[in-house]
């Protein structure tokens, strides 16, 4: 479960990274920092468009009253993302840090989606009465794990004629005292040919729709004994917006499909906190708060999905074409 949740805050995205901080400070917080940016910038890109789905599963907006329940479950994959599994690390863009084998020579790493392990690199004074080696991490790629999860809650109510509200929670989980995660955030759907006068003949519904989604996260690892130090945690969060077009058939007395095109637009900020006492000639005795990776992201998607009504209950599934595709699927309970 713990391991989930790393995943889905996406601070940590391996443990190796928790693991090879104390070998990265040794490099100085400014190579740590730098490396930590282009390490973390595909998984948090990845959650961005995977949290920012699952807004709609029809075009045709409820009546008044009308409401709907559902669990939404989001699979962003990124199996065949080379471009971004690794990025090109030049030791001439780094104060201290190069690699053990053809040094001063730039060459691919692992992100924190890769799978590229074995690159070790040294750390050294100019008097060369300091030098450390260490292996770079690797990815969740790495680990056999290909894609990115999330999930959550989410209602819809049908207010005044075409006019549909929307609210999706997690509420803040807890795991073994040392993470928590949470998440929460509103929408609105409108559907146009609610104005027209053949609305309850037309085949079809058209509507625009707006989310916004908000997934916040904390991991304290004070007590793994990486760092030697006080307070030390990862903080985690990322702000995500959903711009659609949505067309959807209907009364189709079972099964109906539908279809979207959109702008996905967030932004997530992972924040190292506490103090860490790590030893080498490029650092103070003890760092705190060491830094901050902040990662904008933003790109066109289209869907296409169907939904199946089996009484109160419905099942949906759509594909979501973007960036970082995008599997979604919904079980949903309600009336109209």
């Amino acid at each position: 479960m713990k391991r989930l949740f790393f995943i889905w805050v996406l601070s940590m995205s391996t443990m190796g990274m928790a693991q090879d901080l104390n070998d990265l400070f040794v490099a100085g917080v400014n190579d740590a920092e730098r490396f930590a940016n282009a390490y973390l910038a595909p998984v948090s890109e990845a959650a961005i468009y995977s949290v920012s789905n699952g807004w709609y599963n029809t075009a045709d907006a409820k009546p008044l009253g009308g409401f709907e329940i559902s669990i939404v479950g989001n699979l962003t994959g990124f199996k065949n993302k080379d471009d971004k599994k690794s990025f090109i690390l030049d030791p001439n863009d780094y104060e201290n840090l190069d690699f053990v084998n053809n040094p001063g020579q730039a060459r691919p790493v692992s992100t924190g989606l890769g799978d590229i392990e074995g690159i070790d690199v040294v750390v050294e004074d100019e008097t060369s009465l300091f030098r450390e080696e260490f292996e770079l991490p690797s990815g969740l790629a790495g680990e056999d794990l290909n894609f990115i999860p999330s999930g959550y809650i989410q209602a819809s109510v049908g207010l005044i004629k075409g006019l549909e509200v929307k609210a999706r929670f997690l509420p803040k989980i807890k795991f073994d005292d040392d993470a928590n995660l949470g998440l929460f955030g509103a929408g609105l759907q409108y559907e146009f040919t609610k104005l027209l006068p053949a609305d309850k003949v037309l085949p079809i519904a058209i509507s625009a729709v707006i989310g916004y989604t908000n997934l916040s996260g904390e991991y304290d690892f004070t007590d793994t004994g990486v760092i030697d130090g006080s307070d030390q945690r990862l903080d985690a969060s990322f702000r995500t917006w959903n711009f659609s077009a949505v067309v959807s058939t209907r009364k189709i007395p079972v099964i109906n499909f539908y279809g979207g095109i959109g702008y996905i637009t967030g932004s997530s900020d992972i924040d190292l906190l506490g103090t860490y006492e790590a030893n080498g000639p490029f650092l103070p005795v003890t760092i705190t708060d060491p830094f901050s990776v902040s990662q904008n992201a933003s790109g066109v998607s289209a869907n296409l999905g169907t939904k199946i009504k089996l009484g109160f209950f419905r099942l949906n599934a759509e594909y979501n074409l973007s960036e970082f595709s995008t599997f979604t699927f919904g079980l949903n309970f309600g009336f109209r």
